[in-house]
């Protein structure tokens, strides 16, 4: 089976595995960004569910294998990519590292990227969702600023607001199982959601991205 053939299968069996364990909530939400939506992804649940964690990460597999090619490190997003990342590393036998949200000075190390980095390792960055990529472009600073590099970027959604091309700035690819507009159509096909919501969650990205 070709890479595209398996990732839209992949694709459509987490999507409806996310549904079904409410990872995939619509309402009126207000993300960490400050930007509100019609819908939230909580990917922290899935850990909790191990044959549905193993799943997802073996999605996150096949998009490293087939995606992204060769890398030294892998580095988790504090929190919901460390878990995701950490079952990565295991299965690749990469080092895995984190970049803390800040330094905890006054004791320890006081290091913000936790885990042995060597200058110009190649260091791939894993996270659960991208909306704007904030969270990601501050962890490949952090790790380019202790000499490593960030060419690639692993998430399983992407919410389609900014993330791919504010990344690609930094000279970061962004790499994801399935866009947002996507995961609602393939709803929609499997009659989990309606027309209605369907309509408002494509009107919602593209109100984004044109604004």
């Amino acid at each position: 089976m070709d890479w595209f053939s398996l990732k839209r299968g992949l694709a459509e069996d987490i999507v409806k595995r996310l549904f079904k364990l409410n990872a995939i909530l619509f309402g009126e939400f207000t993300l960490t960004s400050g930007l509100k939506s019609p819908y939230y992804i909580d990917l922290r649940v899935i850990p909790s569910y191990p044959d549905d964690f193993i799943n997802v990460c073996n999605a996150y597999y096949e998009i490293l294998a087939n995606e992204v090619g060769s890398f030294d490190r892998i580095a988790g997003v504090p929190t919901a990519g460390i878990p995701f990342a950490t079952m990565l590393a295991y299965r690749f036998r990469k080092p895995l590292i984190y970049v803390r949200k800040e330094v905890e000075r006054g004791h320890g190390r006081g290091r913000i990227v936790e885990g042995v980095l060597n200058v110009n390792d190649r260091v791939v960055i894993i996270d659960d969702v991208a909306t704007t990529g904030e969270s990601l472009m501050l962890t490949a600073q952090s790790i380019v600023s202790m000499g490593g590099r960030v060419e690639d970027a692993v998430v399983l959604v992407d919410r389609e607001q900014g993330a791919e091309a504010n990344l690609m700035k930094m000279g970061v690819k962004l790499h994801s199982l399935v866009k947002i507009s996507d995961a609602a159509k393939i709803l929609l096909d499997h009659g989990l959601i309606n027309d209605e919501l369907y309509n408002k969650i494509l009107s919602y990205v593209r109100g984004k991205l044109i604004g």
